[in-house]
């Protein structure tokens, strides 16, 4: 199969031109390259720096009713495509910073970020769903988000329950990701994909926030398929050979869940 990413460049506030500009980079993407997953950066309909949770949740949307939702939704059909992407979900009075990932027959299933980073606290309710793996067509899919590749349970929960791919939606800011995601991949056996954003936001004085893009595709023995550059939006698709990601061993006599000896991790 093939999977890649679209790098975006949102306008804050303004969803329906953010979701719009996606859907057409989508829509690009899969018919030069055939993809069927592809993935967003986190609120990628919103933008990233709200002042308040307050605007966060006048600006979160449903994850099935919105307008994100919506398009992507019709998106996916038109093209037979699965699609994962951040966005800012309203709960009731609640708002979460979420994935959620939308087939050609609608939303499959939704993933509320684990690990909130720096402000976020102040804005999002934390993460109540587990980390789950869904099928999309016939790759298995787990979705982190952001500051999520910080915490290496968070990869080998989903890669435990049988993900061929994960997809990391993100607003990274610093600078060690794109390399910790080369070991997420490695210590996992799978792809990964990292949507990032480009840009930079200052919507509170005196912190700014300069994204810096690079969004990748890391294969399950860590080489680099492909990688976005730092300043302009952007779309890739890579070739995913998901019985790679199947295989767990790195020598014939060595598997990296059947040589686990997780007798020594608890503490």
């Amino acid at each position: 199969m093939k999977a890649g990413f679209v790098q975006t460049s949102p306008r804050f506030g303004d969803i329906r031109w953010n979701v719009d500009d996606a859907v057409e980079r989508i829509r690009a993407l899969c018919g030069s390259t055939g993809a069927t997953l592809v993935a967003l950066p986190e609120l990628f309909s919103t933008g990233y720096q709200f002042k308040s949770a307050k605007e966060a949740l006048d600006l979160a949307e449903d994850a099935s009713a919105g307008y994100a939702a919506k398009r992507l939704g019709e998106a996916a059909k038109e093209l037979g495509v699965f699609i994962v992407a951040g966005f800012a979900e309203k709960s009731g009075r609640k708002v979460y910073n979420s994935a959620v990932l939308i087939g050609p027959k609608g939303r499959v299933g939704t993933y509320r970020k684990a690990h909130l980073f720096s402000n976020e606290k102040k804005i999002f309710s934390p993460g109540d769903t587990p980390f789950e793996v869904y099928k999309a067509g016939r790759a298995r899919v787990g979705m982190m988000i952001c500051f999520d590749w910080l915490f290496p349970e968070a990869a080998r929960t989903l890669a435990l329950k049988g993900a061929d791919i994960i997809c990391h939606p993100s607003n990274l800011v610093l600078p060690y990701c794109p390399a910790a995601m080369i070991t997420r991949s490695l210590e996992n056996r799978v792809y990964a994909v990292t949507a990032n954003r480009v840009g930079a936001e200052e919507r509170i004085s005196g912190k700014r926030l300069k994204f810096i893009g690079t969004s990748q595709i890391i294969a399950p023995d860590g080489k680099v398929i492909a990688r976005a550059g730092r300043v302009r939006p952007c779309a890739h698709a890579a070739d995913f050979d998901l019985k790679a990601a199947r295989d767990k061993r790195i020598t014939p006599v060595n598997d990296i869940f059947k040589d686990r000896r997780t007798g020594f991790y608890e503490l």
